[in-house]
């Protein structure tokens, strides 16, 4: 019997590749669906999939390009490629990118203030997504 073998607890899968530069230098990552260069520059490749905005929030235009960073920088500190103290740096750039696409300043700090209390597991390699199988 042939079996699939899947991840679950995505909402979203992206349509064409996104690059932005961070300030994240000196490492030299290249994964399946994202590639951090030396420069700093984190290229999230088509068909990545996130789950997008987490928690009791809805998924606006102005938060869907912040999650996607984010969840990419997050899931680099999962698979323990990026050192977890760039948590704090990943978690103000969500902010960032929130305003800088129309989100207003108190929404966004809800989510700053979010992500600092509620996220930290989500960057933890204990919470890597598990490969299931079916049938």
């Amino acid at each position: 019997m042939n079996q699939i073998k899947y991840r679950k607890g995505y909402k979203y899968q992206l349509a064409e590749n996104y690059t932005i530069l961070t300030d994240i230098l000196g490492h030299e990552i290249d994964t399946e669906f994202i590639r951090l260069s030396v420069p700093g520059e984190l290229t999230i490749l088509s068909g990545y999939a996130w789950d997008g905005p987490s928690g009791p929030t809805f998924d606006t235009p102005n938060a869907m390009r912040a999650s996607l960073v984010h969840d990419a920088l997050y899931q680099l500190m999962r698979m323990e490629l990026l050192p977890q103290s760039f948590r704090e740096y990943a978690d103000r750039l969500l902010q960032k990118i929130c305003l800088d696409d129309g989100m207003d300043d108190l929404r966004a700090e809800y989510w700053l203030h979010g992500v600092k209390v509620f996220a930290k597991g989500a960057a933890s390699p204990k919470n890597r997504k598990k490969i299931l199988t079916a049938p």
